[in-house]
Parts: structure tokens; C-alpha cells; sequence
């Protein structure tokens, strides 16, 4: 390739990531937006260990915002504790049940992990748990090291922006945030050549969400290293190769929306970034992250694959649908505003559980010298 056309190149790859970041700094940020009354109530001293009796949360702890569900369907008192019986007695034989029977394990995750199970359920499909194990202590070293000032001053000020609606983050004060600060801060420890990435924030919420801040930690370093490695490194080099990935599946799944995307030449870091390196936890109802999330754990990567496939085929794979998409902003603000219907869990779940999906990007990534499927 020539000189020029590689200067070029360089060049356009270097706004397309700046552009990417900058989309999922405004998309942290995008939940911020607290009317008068919520503002001067949010991280008062009465709310620092929790919601104020005042104010009423759904069964996750959001009081308000985007992931607030309200009332929703449960499943019955019967399923559940069958469900939850199977799970326990899953874990206790976890050695046996992983290298003979994954196949089962993997069809446990697609029907959900019981909520009551789920702090157990993901670290031990992580092997987090082990990993805690292997390092009894470490996590309280790393804890009381100092860190690099310049991580946590770029960790202080993105606390708010991780679930500000939801009663453990509330306040600076609270232990949810404060648990948080010390999760990714000794990130930065164990990993001082990575340090920290903006997008770790919301990933490292989602798991003390669910479990204690030792437990969570592991399960972060698991995602990092394991699950995306290379995701938060500077420069987003596997998130870039990820997306082209991305592309070159949507070939295969909906030629209408990639046809569209390359003719008003909408780079896939501009869509797909915050789908990507946030898991979908800012994307999608809370229920749907859970399930994607247990799917996640149990299958690695491609579940991301699969749910950003039927995110852009729901939004861009008829003629019909890009009627009002004209343009590379009318597309990125149709890919923000994906109607609710089709970010429900069933209708996720269902559309991901799709063997051509799998098969082809199974081929792909075999192409690929680096990155390979994730297996059970």
C-alpha cells in the first residue's frame, strides 16, 4: 500500500476511535440528566447506606431512569426453587458437570441463573472463584497500595456516571461507590501496564451488583484477561478488530443493513464500541443484561456477537426501516433508539440462539490470527 494511503488510513482510524470514545463518554453520561428535585436529594447523608424509605425500587434497586422496570413478570415459586435446587447442586459438582456435561450447563444459562444463585453462578463459570483461591490476600494487598494518581483522579470522576439511579451508587459516600473505587483502583495495581479504562466502570458495577467486592474483582480481572482480552488496552486494537468482525457478519446476517452501513460508511467503532466494551449493561433492560450476562459467562464472546448482530438487523435490515435513515446521523440515532420490544429478554434470547449465527462466526473468527472462539 502506498505511503499516502496508509497515512490516510491512519488518520481515518485515528478520528474513528476518537469519535468512539467520545460517543461512550456521552453515553456514561446519558443518565445524568436529574431534574431539580433528584438532584438536590441524591447522595444526601440519609441515602449514604441506601434509598430513603420514601422512595420505592424495582426488584434490581433502580428507583428511577433507564433500567427501572417497574412491575414485571415472575416466574413461578415452583420453577424457581427447582431451578435454584439444580444450580446448587450443579456447583457442587462443578468439575464433573464442566468437562462432561457443558453442553447442559450452557442450556442452564440460556433459561437464566436464579438471582439467588448468580453471585455464586458467574464466578464459578468464570473460574473468578478460582482465581480468588489461587490468590488468598491479593486482593487486600492491592487494595492498600497507593495506586497512580492519574488513574485515580480519571477513577474519582467517572464514580457518578455508573448507575447514578440505582440505590448502591447513589452516593460518594455509600459503600457501593466506595467498593467500586477500590475494585478498580486495584485493577490498576494488578494491571499497571493497562491501568484503567473508562468502560471498566459499568462492568465493575454489574458484578458488586451481584456479589462481594473480592468475588467481583476476580470476575473483572477474568473478563479482562479471559472473556475481551486487549478490550481496555489503549489504542482499543481487539475492539477494532472486533468490529470489523462485526462487519463481515452482518454480510452473512442482513446484507440490507451492511449495504447501508458501508454506503453512508458508518465505522463500526461508532456504533458498536459501548455495546461492546460495556457488555450491553448500558444498552438494554436489566433483565436483558442479566440473561446476556449469564450467557456471557457461560459462552464467552460470541453472545456479544449475537446480541449486536440482532440489534442491527431489528434496526436496519429492511428497506422499510431505513426509509428515515438517510444519512450517518439518522443511522447512529436509529442504533441509540432501538424500540423496546426488541430489547426484551425473550426476543433477545430466542434471535441469539441461532446455529448459521454461530457457524459463521466461527468461521470468521478462525480466520482470524487473533481471536479465537471461546469455549466452554
Amino acid at each position: 500500500m502506498p505511503r499516502s494511503s496508509r497515512s490516510k488510513r491512519s488518520i481515518a482510524d485515528t478520528i474513528s476511535l476518537s469519535s468512539a470514545m467520545d460517543e461512550l463518554t456521552d453515553a456514561l453520561d446519558a443518565g445524568l440528566d436529574l431534574n431539580a428535585d433528584d438532584a438536590s436529594s441524591i447522595g444526601s447523608d440519609s441515602e449514604i447506606n441506601g434509598v430513603t424509605a420514601s422512595r420505592q425500587t424495582d426488584k434490581y434497586g433502580f428507583i428511577s431512569g433507564a433500567h427501572f422496570t417497574g412491575e414485571s413478570e415472575e416466574l413461578s415459586t415452583e420453577v424457581l426453587r427447582q431451578r435454584e435446587m439444580k444450580w446448587i447442586e450443579m456447583m457442587k459438582n462443578w468439575e464433573k458437570w464442566i468437562l462432561k456435561k457443558h453442553k447442559k450447563v450452557r442450556l442452564r444459562c440460556r433459561k437464566g441463573i436464579p438471582a439467588s444463585v448468580r453471585s455464586a453462578g458467574w464466578p464459578t463459570l468464570c473460574a473468578g472463584a478460582i482465581k480468588k483461591q489461587e490468590n488468598k490476600g491479593v486482593y487486600q494487598q492491592l487494595h492498600q497500595e497507593p495506586g497512580e494518581r492519574h488513574w485515580l483522579d480519571a477513577i474519582e470522576k467517572d464514580l457518578h456516571r455508573q448507575f447514578p439511579f440505582h440505590e448502591m451508587f447513589l452516593s460518594r459516600e455509600g459503600t457501593g461507590q466506595k467498593d467500586l473505587y477500590n475494585i478498580l483502583k486495584a485493577y490498576t495495581v494488578y494491571k499497571c501496564d493497562e491501568g484503567y479504562c473508562q468502560a471498566q466502570g459499568p462492568v465493575a458495577a454489574v458484578l458488586l451488583m451481584q456479589m462481594p467486592a473480592e468475588d467481583a474483582f476476580w470476575c473483572l480481572v477474568q473478563i479482562c484477561e479471559l472473556y475481551v482480552p486487549g478490550y481496555y488496552s489503549q489504542g482499543l486494537e481487539a475492539v477494532q478488530l472486533d468490529g470489523q468482525v462485526l462487519f463481515s457478519l452482518l454480510r452473512k446476517v442482513s446484507a440490507v443493513a451492511y449495504k447501508h452501513l458501508k454506503k453512508h460508511q458508518v465505522d463500526p467503532l461508532l456504533y458498536m464500541t459501548e455495546w461492546f466494551m460495556c457488555l450491553f449493561s448500558r444498552t438494554l433492560p436489566w433483565a436483558t443484561v442479566l440473561r446476556v450476562w449469564d450467557m456471557f459467562f457461560s459462552e464467552g464472546v460470541k453472545v456479544i456477537f449475537r446480541v449486536a448482530l440482532v440489534l442491527l438487523k431489528v434496526s436496519l435490515g429492511t428497506s422499510e426501516k431505513l426509509k428515515d435513515c438517510q444519512g450517518l446521523v439518522e443511522t447512529l440515532e436509529k442504533l441509540r433508539n432501538i424500540p423496546p420490544r426488541f430489547l426484551q429478554e425473550n426476543f433477545i434470547i430466542q434471535e441469539t440462539d441461532c446455529d448459521r449465527v454461530f457457524c459463521e462466526f466461527r468461521e470468521d473468527c478462525l480466520r482470524s490470527p487473533t481471536r479465537s472462539t471461546f469455549r466452554l
